[in-house]
């Protein structure tokens, strides 16, 4: 084996008296790709900024980190700037706030090429230009002039990745680089990432929380938790032989778009903070379902079999153990032998909740909780500020048809400015819509008196995305799980009677009413979320992104609990979200929206294993499984460029200048694809499954699969 790229030896970084860090090993070889994974403040942005000496003021840091035997830690900032960005570079997760706001991406680009090179003005911008055009941004010459705004939020991760090779650093630091993307626009990203390795030849660091991502990108993985790792393998030898119970665990809390059914594995509690280690046993053990007395004697080193190491297998570090390099499976516990050994399923391990079975009463016999037809909503555009005038509208919605039956759950899915938000608040309203029709419990919302739409209200609750913008901090959470009681004028003492019976059905802690938001956890605070909107009973259940900012732990107990709640209580959901997995998980049934139109809906068996619209085909290609082997296996079909914008009126299929079905279709076809809208046609009479397109698939396998439709060849990589 040859010398690493990178040595990162017995790393800590310390904010005051709180450990972020603690005792990191780290090898990183050219060519090769190191996935970094575990739940939020395990420490993996630490230990990225740690490489590149980027931590705040406050952080102290240890031990070494060696880059071609050079020695990083201790170096003065003169130095480390002429590394940062040309030996090693670094793409952040938020590139909106890495970009100057002020100033034109192509004049940053060059700029960071003439930081590090000796070259004219004109050529660093050529070579600004060159980089967009890598990295796939279309009209690269125009697109030098445009400003941070103007860019989508795919477009802005692109033009920070061309920023990052500008000078072909050997290491590329990726941190969370597809965070809150939509999946489409995920994919696109991650194959500009592979595509500017292979032209590089650097290696790279990938940060992410998601498993799929890891799976299908990273050569090893290290697996950070309480700020060390616990476990690190080749990619393969990690998901299908864990050897740690908190990778078992985190590997089972995934939901799979291959839909395996059956209950999530949740890890339970939380991870410790900074600082709150206390003693000197392993730091999972209160989570372990598999923890021994010796586990809180002693935390355990990370050891482990050192297959592929070169020299005589024993590779040591100053402490004697093995480090995270190489091809060896290494792992931080007592038990690792034994699950090496037996390879047990994460729910045999980890106990795993009970389901109750759903309403098995045919669909046309449950009683309608909400039809939408034909709903539409647009907005109008201004122009100035002191003389504004219209210049336009943009359509939000567009013509959206949804049916949610009683116990049933709906998944809206589609990218960012599909409508889906829009669509949610157009029905929240109890309001006669702009255009269409919206019918509430039977009730027609446009006939409805403020009277009356005053109590259909507390028969519809909504549960936010962010529980912790949602929840007032300045009220105790009994006091908030009450305030929709009160408002329906429920007697107080009857309101706070029902508090510690609400607490207990989300699974909480009855005494811990009196407590703020602020002293619960994220999952903790979307349960209350779900509590508070229980609390008045209600019919239908709308949940906007309720589990995307959680950890994926977290989420599998906020899933379960969705599932058991809907059969206990006979609701209803109404459930959006832009992770196919997790709907393919929850959801019955599925809408996939498009530019403010309903574009393909059905039964989720059917719509997940034959999908008739081009764009839902591309949706489901586009979300990474956890599984290495099944992942390679899959086509990689990219969707091409962004929607379309909501503020044209598009004739014809608004998904047509996307479609690869469109691409490869007849010059008369092309033509109705370009002058009519296409109508929501079911697959067969009486099968619940429609598309709204001139040319669906008719129900063969998706693009690029074997049997797949020669005439629909997959899309255009861009």
């Amino acid at each position: 084996m040859t010398s690493p790229l990178l040595a990162v030896r017995n790393l800590t970084v310390d904010f005051g008296d709180h450990p972020a860090v603690r005792g990191v090993d780290l090898e990183l070889h050219r060519g090769e790709t190191l996935g970094l994974v575990g739940e939020s403040g395990s420490g993996k942005s630490v230990t990225a900024l740690a490489v590149l000496g980027l931590l705040p003021a406050a952080g102290r840091i240890g031990g070494s980190v060696q880059l071609d035997g050079r020695e990083l830690v201790g170096l003065p900032a003169k130095q480390l700037a002429g590394i940062r960005g040309r030996r090693i570079a670094m793409v952040f997760q938020d590139p909106l706030s890495a970009f100057t706001p002020v100033y034109r991406i192509g004049d940053q680009i060059a700029e960071a090429v003439r930081v590090h090179q000796t070259v004219s003005r004109d050529a660093a911008r050529k070579r600004a230009a060159d980089l967009l055009d890598l990295v796939g941004i279309p009209d690269p010459k125009r697109a030098l002039d445009a400003y941070p705004h103007e860019f989508s939020g795919g477009m802005r991760q692109r033009a920070m990745i061309a920023m990052a090779v500008a000078n072909d650093p050997d290491i590329l630091l990726a941190d969370e680089p597809t965070t809150a993307l939509d999946v489409t626009i995920q994919a696109q990203v991650l194959d500009v990432l592979r595509t500017a390795q292979q032209e590089t030849g650097a290696a790279l660091v990938l940060v992410s929380h998601d498993l799929g991502v890891i799976a299908g990108s990273a050569d090893r993985v290290a697996v950070m938790y309480a700020g060390r790792i616990v476990e690190t393998a080749p990619v393969d030898d990690l998901f299908t032989a864990p050897r740690h119970p908190y990778t078992l665990g985190l590997i089972g809390a995934v939901p799979r778009l291959d839909g395996r059914g059956g209950p999530l594995v949740p890890i339970p509690g939380r991870p410790p903070a900074a600082g709150e280690l206390h003693g000197p046993g392993c730091p999972f053990a209160d989570r372990c379902p598999l923890v021994e007395d010796r586990c809180r004697t002693a935390e355990p080193p990370l050891t482990g079999d050192g297959t592929h190491l070169s020299g005589d297998g024993t590779h040591l570090t100053g402490d004697g153990t093995h480090p995270a390099g190489g091809g060896a499976h290494l792992a931080a516990c007592v038990r690792a032998d034994h699950l090496a050994a037996t390879r047990p399923a994460p729910a045999e391990v980890y106990p795993v909740p009970e389901v109750p079975a759903a309403d098995a009463a045919p669909r046309e016999e449950r009683e309608p909780v909400l039809a939408v037809s034909g709903l539409t909503r647009s907005f109008p555009r201004y122009r100035g500020t002191l003389l504004r005038r219209r210049i336009g509208e943009t359509f939000a919605v567009d013509g959206v048809d949804l049916d949610i039956r009683r116990g049933e759950t709906l998944g809206l899915v589609g990218e960012s400015g599909s409508g889906k938000s829009t669509t949610l608040y157009e029905i929240l309203k109890l309001a006669a819509p702009q255009g269409g029709q919206i019918e509430l419990l039977g009730q027609d919302t446009a006939a409805l008196d403020r009277a009356a739409a005053h109590r259909l209200r507390a028969r519809v609750q909504i549960v936010f995305q962010d529980p912790a913008a949602s929840l007032d901090p300045r009220m105790p959470v009994g006091d908030v799980i009450a305030e929709p009681l009160l408002a329906q004028r429920v007697p107080a003492a009857d309101a706070r009677r029902r508090i510690p019976e609400l607490l207990r059905q989300v699974g909480l802690d009855p005494a811990h009413a009196d407590r703020y938001p602020h002293e619960f956890s994220g999952g903790q605070r979307q349960r209350i979320s779900i509590a508070r909107a229980l609390a008045v009973r209600p019919d239908l259940l709308v949940l906007d992104e309720p589990v995307s900012a959680l950890d994926v732990s977290v989420q599998a107990g906020v899933l379960n609990l969705l599932q058991q709640l809907k059969a206990e209580l006979g609701l209803a959901y109404l459930f959006v979200s832009h992770d196919l997995s997790v709907v393919r998980h929850l959801a019955d049934r599925v809408a996939v929206m498009y530019l403010g139109r309903t574009v393909e809906t059905g039964t989720v068996e059917r719509v997940f294993a034959e999908p008739r619209h081009p764009y839902t085909r591309a949706l489901l290609a586009a979300v990474p499984l956890p599984d290495p082997a099944a992942e390679r296996a899959r086509p990689r079909l990219l969707l091409a460029g962004d929607p379309p914008s909501p503020a044209e009126r598009h004739l014809g299929c608004p998904f047509r200048s996307r479609c690869p079905v469109h691409a490869a279709l007849a010059p008369e076809q092309r033509t109705r694809c370009a002058t009519e809208l296409p109508p929501a046609t079911p697959a067969a009479p009486g099968v619940d499954h429609t598309a709204a397109c001139h040319f669906p698939d008719g129900g063969r396998p998706p693009l690029g699969h074997a049997g797949a439709d020669p005439a629909c060849p997959p899309p255009r990589r861009g």
